[in-house]
């Protein structure tokens, strides 16, 4: 399968962007200022590891809603050899993690809001991992950039604004959200420079020290301060035991062409599930911003999601092997409750919701690519923010359940369900990169843009733009492009329609084309970033 559709024309009639093209690299991120970080690297002579890390450094910075130290990171990679090698750089819960404490106290739920939603971060030790292996520079090198931007200030982009305005009532409850994100109580303004000295030294001193610059010593003082003052059972043992663990990324063939996710704790399983199910059905007579395809699609997601919920967790802790989560006869017996007339109330709605994530990919001139996506998971995670050295703590832990035996239920040391998912992509001598941010839209995302390449033929560039609905517990919530017409379609057939307030997600892509020696980028206007090559 090689998707004709990498190097057709556009419609130029339609105000979009063309896809980017280059020849000795590429880099695609969700911010202006990370992209041109990820090719100075590169044209400075380093490779695609040392310009992702780079490029994530400086988003830790610029787009300080979706992403921070205090997160956590996976990614793919595919050295020019051809072999493939995942990084999954998830935290773990606190060793005194217990659910039947929370629950004898009254939790039925971790919330976002919860101080107990914060999981040791894993994003630096993530970063420094990558380089060790892959890479041709050391932190100082890949946090340099970040740095002086969080020093000197970095004028606040649109959508980065739009996000941080929403946020204040979540940052105004904490003083250290106060002190270092908000400016006399408000949110910064479009185009306003933001800077952050307290986040600046401490990137100085992961650069100086490696990961133990965060993960020992003052900074992980302060986060443990911070965390027990709200209430939180962290301690500084927690945050020595970090680990980034290689991993064997997992896959199989949607119509000819093969996608590769990473295995659990993340939910990449559910979107090679997605994609099973929907190989089922015929999509060559349906309209891609149809009633129809849209059905079909979210119908496969939402029994998709009903596995996910059921069995994805801490793998040390699953009952179910990856490889059986997305198995052709699970996808059989799924697809077959499907009816292409009315919508299923049988498939049970996903357990949360939630969109806040960014995602880049980068590819050099030896054929090398990373795929790469790191999150706080709500918007500044958790709001929370370490008094004395600035660093913005996830919430990533408001995955897990208070279920008793459950996979993904709270426990000491354990990883959660995680929504975060970098995936690959090949056949015929190409190889791709891609994501779709958006913490749990993200499987619906893989299937709707691999769907958008595969069965409609769209550019890469056109199939991460195109239109785009998610299901929310009992409805659907339909981005402002989808037509009428199909909003009335998805009605008939049973569905709930409301109209999403924000966008959901966000994209990047890369495609290397061995045979022609060319790199495809593109990135998501739903974001302010953009794809450069050279």
């Amino acid at each position: 399968m090689r998707p004709a559709a990498l190097f057709s024309l556009r419609d130029f009639h339609q105000p979009r962007r063309s896809p980017v093209y280059a020849t000795d690299g590429m880099a695609a991120t969700s911010h202006p200022l990370a992209t041109e970080a990820a090719i100075s690297t590169l044209r400075g002579g380093g490779n695609a590891v040392d310009a992702a890390v780079t490029a994530a450094a400086v988003l830790c910075v610029v787009e300080p809603q979706m992403v921070g130290i205090g997160g956590d990171c996976f990614a793919i990679m595919v050295e020019p050899d051809g072999s493939l090698h995942g990084l999954n750089g998830s935290g773990r819960a606190s060793a005194a993690a217990d659910a039947a404490a929370l629950r004898a106290q009254g939790f039925t739920d971790i919330s976002q809001d919860s101080v107990h939603s914060i999981t040791v971060p894993g994003a630096v030790k993530a970063f420094e991992a990558l380089l060790k292996r892959f890479g041709t520079i050391g932190l100082d090198r890949a946090l340099a950039r970040a740095i002086e931007l969080a020093e000197n200030g970095f004028p606040v982009a649109p959508r980065v604004a739009w996000d941080w305005a929403d946020a204040v009532p979540q940052l105004a409850r904490h003083k250290g959200g106060r002190k270092h994100l908000l400016v006399d109580g408000r949110a910064p303004a479009v185009g306003d420079v933001m800077r952050f000295p307290a986040l600046a030294e401490t990137l100085r001193r992961i650069a100086k020290e490696g990961s133990d610059g965060f993960y020992r010593g003052r900074v992980a003082e302060d986060i443990v301060a911070t965390i027990q003052a709200l209430g939180g059972v962290m301690d500084e043992a927690d945050l020595a035991a970090v680990s980034a663990d290689w991993v064997e990324p997992i896959g199989r063939a949607y119509r000819g062409l093969e996608v590769m996710e990473l295995p659990p704790n993340g939910q990449g399983a559910t979107a090679l599930l997605m994609l099973a199910i929907l190989e089922r059905f015929s999509f060559d007579r349906l309209d891609a911003l149809g009633p129809e395809r849209f059905h079909l699609e979210m119908e496969a997601g939402r029994a998709a999601y009903s596995v996910r919920d059921a069995e994805i967790g801490d793998p040390g802790h699953m009952r179910t092997a990856p490889q059986a989560l997305f198995a052709d006869a699970l996808a059989e017996a799924l697809a077959a409750q499907i009816d292409p007339d009315r919508r299923n109330p049988a498939f049970a709605p996903p357990r949360k919701v939630g969109s806040d994530t960014i995602y880049l990919a980068v590819a050099d001139r030896d054929g090398r690519l990373v795929s790469l996506i790191a999150s706080l998971f709500r918007a500044f995670g958790t709001g929370y923010v370490s008094l004395e050295t600035g660093v913005t703590l996830h919430s990533r832990g408001g995955c897990f359940n208070l279920e008793e035996g459950h996979p993904n239920g709270y426990g000491p040391r354990k990883r959660s369900m995680h929504t975060i998912i970098p995936a690959l992509a090949r056949a015929d001598g190409l190889i791709g990169a891609f994501g779709v941010m958006g913490a749990h839209y993200q499987p619906t995302g893989h299937a709707h843009v691999i769907g958008n390449l595969v069965d409609f033929a769209m550019d890469p560039q056109t199939a991460i733009e195109a239109p785009r609905m998610f299901f929310e517990q009992d409805h659907l919530s339909l981005e402002g492009g989808v037509p009428e017409a199909t909003a009335d379609g998805l009605a008939a057939r049973g569905h709930r329609i409301v109209r999403a307030r924000k966008p959901h997600g966000g994209s990047q892509m890369i495609w290397i084309d061995r045979e022609r020696g060319i790199i495809v980028g593109a990135s998501d206007p739903r974001k302010d970033g953009c794809a450069l090559g050279f």
